[in-house]
């Protein structure tokens, strides 16, 4: 497996990482947890050094999965975690923001305990806390980083001001945010602005949640359980107008001898070199499907040939339901 830095920092990681939400958390059910303990050490077997994971997913049994399956490994792999969420035992319905420096702090000694580790390579800020000036979490950060509790500071689906003003206080390392030929946003400012100030990007479903794979056909139903069935994108009208999106990269792939999903793994990697894609499985297969995209070339016709045809293909359905949506992009 190639390795790439993400921005200016010493970080280096796998070209491809492994997003392990799913193993635990969103798509129901989940993934037995001595399968998923084999899929991530099959993953670091093969060449991933990457794996992504929050206290949010499970809640917690994402991070206590991942630490209990990378513990073997700890020196060979790089762990990013994020903090941001309010999931006391108080907490009524769905958790809401807490980025306040002394919750921060806190997030950070549970999650070393989960991940069963002395440091976390790479610490996002899930989603920005309007109600705590960025300056303060990233001076939180900072100060763990100088107790040598993380390594790395990252935002997940921040804006351009927001990354500007943390980067100030506490050097970014990458910035996270979703990223694929059907969710484009982070080409108009994000990605930009990160080239200028040496920052990483880490791409988060960029096989679309499934959909760009090709596996999800236009009359496909999921269950309550699955956090697809409440997003926009996935209801059966979005499902049947992007089915041109999928239908572009099965006649591209074919072409290349690559399925839907190398393709698209392939194109985010050839957008910039300190791009790198986290998309997540349960299945062995998959991961080795994956981890080939990373041997695909697509030259700078194949690349033309793709942009002229993808902007011919207007996606119908917002990323996420309204209440979620106004969480990012600050």
């Amino acid at each position: 497996m190639q390795k790439r830095k993400l921005g200016k920092s010493n970080l280096e990681v796998s070209a491809i990482g492994l997003g392990c939400m799913a193993m635990s958390f969103g798509y129901s059910p989940a993934a037995d947890k001595q399968q998923a303990i084999s899929l991530i050490r099959s993953a670091v077997e093969r060449g991933i050094t990457f794996f992504d994971t929050a206290e949010l997913y499970g809640p917690f049994t994402n991070e206590e999965l991942v630490g209990e399956a990378l513990s073997p490994f700890r020196k060979q792999v790089v762990i990013a975690s994020k903090f941001g969420f309010d999931l006391g035992a108080d907490v009524v319905g769905a958790p809401g923001l807490n980025s306040r420096p002394e919750h921060i702090k806190q997030v950070a000694e549970a999650s070393l305990k989960r991940l069963k580790t002395d440091v976390i390579d790479l610490f996002y800020q899930h989603r920005v806390d309007p109600k705590v000036p960025i300056e303060e979490v990233a001076g939180a950060v900072k100060d763990l980083i100088r107790e040598g509790k993380v390594k790395h500071f990252g935002l997940s689906e921040a804006g351009a001001k927001t990354i500007r003003r943390a980067h100030a206080v506490q050097p970014l390392t990458a910035v996270q945010s979703e990223y694929s030929l059907w969710t484009r946003g982070p080409e108009k400012e994000v990605l930009p602005t990160l080239e200028e100030l040496g920052i990483g990007f880490v791409a988060y479903s960029p096989l679309g949640k499934g959909s760009l794979t090709g596996k999800i056909g236009e009359n496909a139903k999921f269950d309550s359980s699955d956090f697809r069935s409440a997003l926009p994108r996935f209801t059966p009208e979005a499902l049947k107008t992007n089915q041109a999106l999928i239908n572009l990269l099965a006649s591209t792939g074919k072409r290349k001898k690559a399925t839907p999903a190398q393709i698209v793994l392939a194109w985010l990697l050839a957008q910039k070199p300190w791009i790198v894609p986290i998309p997540g499985t349960t299945k062995l297969e998959r991961l080795e499907e994956n981890i080939r995209a990373a041997s695909i070339e697509l030259t700078p016709n194949d690349l033309r040939e793709i942009e002229s045809a993808a902007s011919k293909i207007t996606v119908q359905g917002a990323r996420y339901p309204e209440n979620l949506e106004q969480m990012t992009g600050r």
